[in-house]
């Protein structure tokens, strides 16, 4: 079933926002701008191209997304050539990225959240093998970094069916028609009905969880809670302040859990991914999930840095810089205050127990 089929008839059930379209605003990034002058490029299908293109074109970092064809055989096909199947093209989207704000690793735990990584033959409502999923590669650390994400994911349990998202190299991508390209901005209604009548938005927050955005929000605005943060917690998330290196709570931790936001619980960031790299704070790779941090030029004590903030609660985490181990290069040094921790063991029964699988 193609794109203007759907309309019809999804236009005819459906009218106004949908309450995830509604979070997604909530959390709508600064989209911060290439800083480095470095771009790379992540060709990425997930069926409906509209529904990939979206979610990326609000994470920090992100320069530009281009709606297009990929992987087939057909040059400078047409957008009714590709839904009929024969042109071995796929939907996909090109990322323009700046690697040392975002990595491809952050660009790939965004992808996975965005369609069904197990359905064989299409997506969603859309069917035929121009709407099955498939990473395109444009170089081997691309390769590397695809399939451990891709064996992390298989291995987490999350889907009781096989990924059978595929990887390829990348051969070929054609830009779509100029009416494809921002689909979500310029006709929002009917995307938002789209996504919900396909069944892409219901099923994402089955398995992710989003509904536990509307708690952190009211965290995050529960002022007895800010009342209980102690001076340093306060200075440091309300303020911007810095802590002391190596007199912080979490500078040498060693334990397995994830630290949240202490505010408003938003998970940030795994011990899986810390690592000690004798700054005096607490040091990561990248967060759990990107939805949760944003980034923002800072120019304060005469340098040029890139500040890290919680999305909701807004608190001040640390900063962002380009010095880190692989695969992601990126370092995220972090204010103790800023964080809570919880024990792996106790992650279930704190309410955690979906992140379970990124410290495992």
């Amino acid at each position: 079933m193609n794109h203007l089929t759907i309309f019809i008839l999804l236009f005819i059930f459906f009218t106004g926002c949908s309450e995830g379209n509604m979070k997604d605003t909530r959390m709508k990034s600064e989209n911060i701008k290439s800083i480095s002058g470095k771009i790379e490029i992540a060709t990425l299908a997930g069926g409906c191209f509209w529904c990939i293109e979206a979610p990326f074109e609000s994470i920090d970092g992100v320069l530009k997304v281009v709606s297009g064809y990929s992987g087939g055989t057909v040059e400078n096909p047409t957008y009714e050539q590709v839904t009929s199947g024969t042109t071995g093209h796929k939907e996909a989207v090109q990322v323009y990225f700046d690697p040392e704000l975002i990595s491809y690793s952050e660009i790939l735990d965004v992808f996975w959240k965005q369609f069904d990584p197990t359905d064989v033959g299409g997506s969603f409502y859309d069917r035929g093998s121009q709407y099955e999923s498939g990473i395109f590669y444009h170089d081997d650390k691309q390769k590397q970094i695809a399939e451990k994400s891709k064996n992390d994911l298989e291995r987490s349990g999350i889907f009781d069916k096989p990924i059978v998202t595929r990887i390829e190299k990348f051969v070929n991508f054609y830009k779509a028609e100029e009416y494809h390209q921002d689909y979500a901005e310029k006709n929002p209604l009917h995307y938002s009905n789209y996504k919900k009548g396909s069944g892409r938005e219901s099923f994402i927050k089955a398995v992710w969880g989003d509904e536990k955005v509307d708690q952190y929000i009211r965290n995050a605005k529960d002022e007895n809670i800010k009342k209980n943060l102690t001076e340093l917690q306060y200075n440091v998330t309300q303020k911007s302040a810095t802590e002391p290196p190596f007199k912080n709570e979490f500078w040498d931790h060693q334990e397995d859990g994830i630290y949240v936001d202490i505010v408003s619980g938003e998970p940030l960031f795994s011990s899986k991914d810390r690592f000690e790299c004798g700054s005096g704070w607490v040091s990561f790779t990248k967060p759990i999930d990107t939805r949760f941090t944003r980034k923002k030029e800072d120019n304060s004590h005469g340098m040029n840095r890139i500040e890290v903030r919680s999305k909701i609660a807004d608190s001040h985490l640390g900063h962002v810089f380009y010095d880190g181990p692989e695969p992601t290069n990126l370092r995220y040094c972090i204010n103790s205050a800023s964080l809570r921790f919880i024990p792996k063991d106790k992650m279930k029964e704190m309410g955690y127990d979906e992140y379970l699988w990124v410290v495992e």
